[in-house]
């Protein structure tokens, strides 16, 4: 389902992504751990086709990055890091504009809303009346969430999706993306959290400084370095 080859990200003289190369499978939840700067959010934001690699490529769904740029975006969902929205708009209005870009049907789209409106909890009344600049940093991420989500996509990458969730809409995220999952899609997953990452990722990729340093099962690698926790064996590998 994702396949990098090579994948390298240089800013000037700076390498933010060096050379990464793996494969991830239909179904699968996988960790994608490193420290502040280690390349994580770069790659995401190559696979999601915002910014361009310098070298190496990689396929999403069978289209390559490169050459078929707009089928790779048709076909994944993104929550970034910042959250950003467009503050002049209601909720509604903004995934309502979502759902246009990828034509949506209105009747599908409202459904669908309506759908993570019942999951999140979230105020209709809010939804509709107040602009997103008005919203809770929590209410904020749930719309961005849905928003990622609308268009039923095959791939989704999450960058610290829990940041501003409270505790039980953290704990409703988690079984949804075990749900998503178990659906066939391709789930990648970007989180200091590393005790969340441990109970719900099947997978763990960990970079630093652009590169690989270990792939695997979060408690087989925990077990063959023997720290006990994924957040000790994060912490032995890259010093933080």
């Amino acid at each position: 389902m994702i396949s990098l080859q090579h994948l390298t990200k240089r800013f000037g003289a700076q390498t933010a992504v060096d050379s990464l190369s793996f494969e991830v499978p239909a179904g699968q939840i996988v960790g994608f751990l490193g420290p502040n700067g280690a390349g994580k959010s770069t790659t995401l934001k190559m696979l999601t086709g915002m910014i361009e690699p310098s070298q190496g490529t990689a396929t999403i769904c069978g289209f390559d990055l490169r050459r078929e740029p707009l089928e790779v975006k048709r076909r994944v969902g993104f929550v970034p890091e910042s959250g950003a929205v467009f503050e002049s708009l209601t909720g509604l209005e903004y995934l309502e504009m979502v759902a246009a870009l990828y034509a949506i049907p209105q009747d599908a789209a409202r459904a669908r809303i309506q759908q993570f409106i019942a999951f999140f909890d979230l105020s209709f009344e809010t939804l509709t009346d107040k602009l997103l600049g008005a919203y809770s940093k929590g209410m904020r991420r749930k719309v961005v969430i849905t928003a990622a989500l609308l268009h039923n996509p095959p791939v989704v990458f999450f960058d610290e999706p829990l940041d501003g969730l409270d505790a039980n809409a953290a704990v409703g995220f988690k079984a949804l993306i075990q749900t998503l999952a178990r659906e066939g899609k391709t789930i990648v997953y970007s989180s200091h959290i590393l005790d969340v990452v441990e109970r719900v990722c099947d997978r763990v990729i960990i970079i630093d400084k652009g590169k690989l340093l270990l792939d695997g099962r979060p408690d087989e690698l925990v077990a063959a370095h023997g720290t006990g926790t994924l957040e000790r064996l994060f912490t032995k590998l890259t010093g933080g």
